[in-house]
């Protein structure tokens, strides 16, 4: 399932409990960054999966969608029942409230 940035920005001004994984590479998060995000490059997910839980609900986040569908299918595969894939990732989020540039 997929979250677009206008349904993200309403959840996140609603106060929802979302955990915002950013799988993007630290140079990455100069660009843009979400606050608050938590921070684990695609590459390390795998050996940092302790660091998140099944019961959170989860927005994964990328550039542009890709990664993050694929970090996506891989929590729903080991258990994690409610993961988000951010829509056009940051890139999408940017072009619509800014805070940093398209890349």
């Amino acid at each position: 399932m997929n979250i677009s940035p206008l349904e993200l920005s309403a959840r996140l001004a609603a106060g929802d409990s979302l955990v915002l994984l950013d799988v993007r590479e630290a140079d990455e998060l100069a660009h843009s960054c979400l606050a608050g995000v938590v921070h684990i490059p695609m590459g390390d997910v795998v050996d940092r999966l302790d660091a998140l839980s099944v019961d959170d609900e989860i927005v994964v986040i990328c550039r542009s969608g890709v990664r993050s569908a694929r970090v996506q299918q891989y929590l729903l595969g080991r258990g994690f029942g409610r993961v988000l894939n951010l829509t056009g990732g940051m890139n999408a989020w940017v072009e619509r409230y800014g805070g940093g540039t398209l890349y």
